[in-house]
């Protein structure tokens, strides 16, 4: 598989984190220690769709885990793709209410547009109506659903890039394990794009939201290293997508 320049970062900064072994970056789902992305079963739906419990879906004051997960776990979906042959499944979440979504581009690369399904906490499935912007350097996908005059639940983006030692909340669906929730801390702000995370992510994880303790959205959970005992997983960081939307 082609390494592109976000995956490139990232495995640099892992070398020079290690003086003793060269840590693994998760980039395919059939190998051990690549980025997220794993074969899923599509299942059958039943619609509800939630609107934000605060106006815009902001949050002022800071929340614990549990009012994160509450608010936001049915702004989470899960994203079944299918390259004809082979099945694969990420995640993705979304930042406004008319359906605007974001994931990572590597869980849609390869495969065939009009193949995806969308499917919400619920069980409801959507297609994807329109590609707004994606760009595999920076591993980012925005979309937009067809919701026919729906809303839905969302999480606002961060105005502010978080500071390392805040604590960071994960949803996603690693494994297929369906709107997982997981919580660790920011380690450090890797350049740019990068946001280095203790949360624990996995295979499937990729395209989820990582959100700070506002139930801001700070990043889009991206990748790990397989096996090394130290809880390197990785998010683009959210300001990434702003000059494709205007924020």
């Amino acid at each position: 598989m082609k390494m592109k320049n976000i995956l490139f970062t990232i495995a640099i900064i892992l070398v020079l984190l290690s003086c003793e072994q060269k840590p693994e970056i998760r980039r395919n789902p059939s190998v051990s220690g690549r980025v997220s992305r794993v074969s899923g079963n599509r299942q059958s739906a039943q619609p509800r769709i939630e609107t934000p419990s605060q106006p815009n879906g902001r949050i002022a004051s800071e929340l614990s885990g549990a009012d994160i997960f509450s608010r936001y776990n049915s702004a989470v979906f899960m994203v079944y793709t299918s390259d004809g042959l082979n099945n694969y499944q990420g995640s993705g979440f979304f930042i406004s209410p008319n359906g605007t979504a974001v994931s990572n581009y590597h869980v849609f690369k390869g495969t065939t547009r009009g193949y995806e399904v969308i499917k919400l906490y619920n069980g409801e499935t959507f297609k994807i109506k329109e590609i707004i912007a994606q760009n595999e350097d920076e591993d980012i996908f925005i979309f937009k659903i067809e919701l026919n005059q729906q809303q839905v639940n969302y999480i606002s983006i961060a105005s502010q890039t978080p500071r390392v030692g805040e604590k960071a909340y994960a949803i996603g669906s690693p494994r297929g394990l369906e709107n997982t929730f997981s919580s660790g801390e920011i380690s450090q702000l890797r350049g740019d794009n990068i946001i280095q995370i203790t949360v624990p992510i996995d295979h499937g994880s990729s395209g989820g939201a990582l959100l700070n303790s506002k139930g801001e959205a700070i990043g889009i959970t991206t990748a790990g290293v397989d096996d090394s005992g130290a809880n390197l997983n990785f998010a683009v960081n959210i300001r990434v997508i702003s000059r494709y939307l205007g924020y």
